[in-house]
């Protein structure tokens, strides 16, 4: 069979093939698929020029899908695996130029109603399918889909107020839609273009984002959102950019509204810089204060009486003076009027002025005078060393013998071995003995000045001024300011402890010149109930052990009786001896539980409900429900954290009379530390020689240095390398309350020297430096006693009722009425605690059931000893609730004080 015979049948299939194809597609839809190929001629695979692309029905328009392919003799589209309807297929034929091969392209339409109608696991699809005479070929299938953008937003951008500076987060969540909207945002109707502002980012999750907010981003804020059905707008969000209040810096302080005796200063500050902006905060705080001030009163001089006559001059004149001292004019007051001097004739009118050779005379007459006086001296100056050869003769046994050894208290700095028996000499640091202390009398707890009580020469115990400000001040004497105590009052008793019966008016009960007071409130104990309460202080070893560095800043205060609890808080007042930093100390307030152990109660720090604890710069006032035995634990964050210690010197004759001992005492800065000393040293015989002064111990593991220098040469020895001892850092930082001490022992070359002068040098390496000048006399009949003036509270150690408080009942009442009840100008109980330097853990006040008395307590606990009661006037005066000074209260409101004198027994 030729070739073309073999062709015929091949051309006959493939003929009869596209006939029942289109018979096929001329079907019902029901028809039976077509076959996925037809007998093929040979030639190329057809490939598409153009497939169908996914598409979107808006609303209720078809849309168009388009096929092209090439070579190709029919396409057809398939739908959801179902063959489209040859009727419903637009199609067109045409032929490329270059190959001649024939291209044709088909499209269809998709309504919204065969979409609608649509219910399968997926969107609605279609797929081209093209014939050649080698073959079929298949398009991408393309989706349709229904486009529609709902009307809701799934989150509307909420309006803010924020800081200057702060972030601005403003979310937004499109409504749902096909296809998804695209987001943009508007400020004031204005698009936001966050590529002209690195400040603004609008990328994230359509989320509008502001890094640091101006004053220029405030405004209302919408968010759009659109696609190719619809656009949406969403609720628009107000953003407030404030700025809050600051102050500006304090004016300087204005004179003494007095001007003689005790007035006012003050002084005052803006809250503009800035000013508060869009609804900012105004500036916390007063913006005046107010101190008291003494204006020296002016004295007016007046003449001393007038000066015996001169003798009669060659002029034939006498004359007599006087001065201006009687009283010297002072304080700016007026000079004495009148003339210093007066002159007269004194012959009575019989002058001859005109004798030869007069001032001769007078010459003569002087230098005969001065001839008397030199012979004079010259005798009394051979009497006098005839008179001392016969004493050192006499006392030549006395004389000191630079090869014995005495007794030379304290360590050596320089470390030579043939020192070594010069250390075992004598204990090289010796600390004090556990002394009992008997609270009778008063004594010096720290070293400020006040005007309240004043104690003259040895009629009664020197004491040291008790106050908040511990810092030592100055004591003045007629001549130097030699710090010299009379301690010959001051009695012993094994503990501190004061006792007292309290009612329902409450009261306040002190451990006399030691910083540590209780104080119950009005209503504290129930009606018609007593409580005898008692107020303690350990000195025995503390159970107390600090883990490494923590130290214990305070005396161990136990307060009872324990088994009872109180309807309001109390406040107890310990004194500290830390300078107080939140960055550079962690502080802890532990009690002792009934088992002996030690736990946590809170750190100073910490918010909670449970107690409060308020820390000053040497006292801490904590607020409790419960009675039972408290102390503080300093935890050291780094080592600029300081222990404040106080450096004392005394002194004292040794049994060898031409010995004289000096001991110098650090120990904590609290009047308990203090009182302890004094104590031992009465025991001793020792006298203070020098103010004490305050050294900034860090907690930077350098040791302590104490020295002796400029000892007079040929009036005073010390032993050879003894002058200088140093304690370790951890013998100072870890002594648990028991001051250190070390001692020098100094030699006089004779009895004859009563004078000692010399300095001591206390100082950390690489730290705070202090020097004590000593100028004394080692006998003490030459020994001057100095007035002290101090507020003395051993006399009042407890003081029941209205009595105990600076703020009298009834305007206590007041101010309570006044500020629990809620204002909607925010001036409640929570101003009153800020102006009062309370701003930390107020959620403590605001579950008492008065908050303004709790704040009321806890002011009457910080002013025990000032009642600086005009300062809080001036406060409830600048909150604007009240116009009236509380200090201006007449005498008869207040009614006199009845003390009640606590009952002193041992525990």
């Amino acid at each position: 069979m030729g070739a073309a015979g073999r062709r015929c049948p091949e051309r006959l299939a493939l003929v009869l093939g596209l006939c029942s194809w289109a018979a096929a597609l001329r079907g019902n839809d029901n028809s039976e698929a077509l076959p996925e190929s037809i007998p093929s001629a040979p030639g190329t695979l057809p490939h598409f020029m153009e497939e169908p692309d996914d598409a979107y029905i808006i609303k209720s328009n078809p849309i168009v899908l388009r096929c092209k392919a090439m070579p190709a003799m029919q396409i057809f589209f398939k739908c959801n695996g179902e063959w489209v309807h040859q009727n419903e297929h637009v199609s067109e034929e045409s032929m490329d130029e270059t190959t001649g091969l024939k291209i044709r392209e088909v499209y269809i339409n998709v309504t919204r109603q065969q979409v609608e109608d649509f219910h399968g696991p997926e969107d609605y699809w279609c797929q081209c399918v093209a014939w050649s005479h080698l073959g079929t070929s298949k398009s991408r299938k393309a989706s349709v889909r229904i486009a529609y953008l709902r009307k809701n937003f799934e989150q509307d951008p909420q309006g803010k107020e924020v800081p200057i500076e702060g972030m601005i987060v403003l979310h937004c969540r499109p409504p749902e839609g096909v296809p998804a909207a695209e987001v943009e945002w508007l400020k004031n109707e204005e698009p936001i273009d966050s590529n002209l502002d690195e400040n603004i980012d609008t990328r994230a999750d359509h989320n509008l984002i502001i890094r640091q907010a101006r004053l220029s981003d405030s405004g209302n804020y919408t968010c759009m959102a659109a696609n190719i059905v619809a656009k949406r707008r969403s609720m628009s969000a107000t953003v407030v950019v404030y700025v809050n209040g600051g102050w500006s810096s304090w004016t300087e302080w204005s004179n003494c509204n007095a001007r003689c005796g005790r007035g006012w200063q003050k002084r005052s500050r803006t809250c503009t810089n800035p000013a508060p902006l869009n609804g900012g905060a105004f500036c916390e705080g007063m913006s005046v204060q107010k101190i008291t001030c003494t204006s020296l009163c002016p004295v007016d001089g007046n003449w001393e009486v007038w000066s015996e006559w001169s003798v009669c001059s060659p002029e034939c004149e006498h004359l007599r003076v006087r001065e201006c001292i009687a009283p010297p004019p002072r304080n700016g007051g007026k000079y004495c009027e009148g003339l210093s001097q007066e002159s007269e004739n004194c012959t009575e009118g019989l002058c001859i002025q005109d004798i030869e050779n007069a001032s001769d005379i007078a010459l003569y007459s002087g230098l005969g005078a001065a001839v008397i006086a030199v012979a004079v001296l010259v005798v009394g100056v051979t009497l006098y060393r005839r008179s001392q050869s016969n004493s050192l003769l006499l006392n030549s046994s006395m004389q000191p013998d630079l090869t014995v050894s005495r007794t030379y208290s304290g360590p050596i700095c320089l470390q030579d071995p043939m020192d070594k028996e010069l250390m075992t000499e004598s204990s090289l640091f010796n600390p004090l003995s556990d002394i009992k202390v008997k609270v009778h009398s008063s004594f010096m707890v720290s070293l400020g000045v006040t005007e309240r009580a004043e104690y003259h020469g040895k009629a009664h115990s020197g004491t040291f001024p008790h106050g908040n400000n511990r810092a030592f001040g100055t004591i003045q004497s007629r001549n130097k300011a030699t710090y010299i105590q009379n301690l010959s009052s001051i009695s012993t008793q094994s503990e501190l402890k004061t006792t007292a019966i309290f009612g329902h008016l409450g009261g306040r009960l002190v451990v006399p010149n030691t910083g540590v007071s209780l104080l119950i409130p009005h209503g504290a104990i129930p009606e018609e109930s007593s409580w005898e309460i008692y107020l303690a202080i350990n000195q025995r070893e503390s159970s107390l052990q600090p883990e490494g560095t923590d130290v214990l800043l305070g005396p161990e205060v136990t307060c009872g009786p324990s088994d009872v609890s109180v309807s309001t808080p109390f406040a107890l007042t310990i004194p500290h001896c830390a300078e107080v930093n939140s960055e550079h100390w962690s502080i802890h307030l532990k009690k002792r539980t009934q088992q002996g152990k030690w736990e946590e109660v809170m750190s100073v720090e910490e918010e909670t409900t449970s107690c409060y604890c308020l820390l000053d710069p040497y006292a801490c006032h904590i607020l409790l429900n419960s009675f039972g035995t408290y102390a503080l634990i300093g935890e050291p964050i780094s080592d600029c954290a300081v222990r404040q210690l106080k450096v004392a010197v005394f002194g004292c004759l040794s049994c060898n009379s031409l010995d004289y001992n000096l001991r110098v005492y650090c120990m904590d800065n609290t009047p308990c530390s203090f009182q302890e000393v004094v104590l031992d040293e009465r025991l001793q015989g020792g006298q203070l020689l020098e103010e004490p002064k305050l050294l900034h111990f860090k907690g930077n593991t350098f040791s302590l240095q104490i020295s002796v220098l400029d000892i007079p040469p040929f009036l005073w020895r010390i032993k050879p390398f003894t002058a200088c001892q140093e304690v370790p850092f951890s013998r100072v930082w870890c002594s648990n309350q028991k001051p250190l001490h070390c001692a020098f022992s100094l030699e006089r070359y004779t009895p004859a020297t009563t004078q000692l002068s010399c300095k001591i040098c206390v100082r950390q390496v690489k730290g705070h430096e202090q020097i004590l000048q000593i100028q004394t006399s080692i006998l003490e009949s030459e020994r001057e006693s100095i007035t002290f003036f101090a507020h003395d509270d051993s006399n009042f150690p407890a003081q029941m009722g209205a009595k105990a408080f600076k703020i009298p009942y009834s305007i206590r009442q007041r101010i309570c009425a006044t500020f629990d009840t809620p204002n909607a100008k925010g001036k409640d109980w929570q101003m009153l605690a800020q102006k009062n330097s309370i701003s930390r853990n107020l959620s403590y006040f605001a579950t008492q059931r008065s908050p303004s008395a709790v704040i009321l307590d806890l002011w009457e606990a910080r002013h025990q000893h000032d009642g600086d009661l005009d300062s809080l006037a001036c406060a409830l005066e600048e909150i604007g609730r009240t116009h009236s000074k509380i200090s201006d209260i007449t005498e008869t409101e207040i009614e006199e004080p009845d003390f009640n004198y606590s009952r002193q027994n041992g525990l």
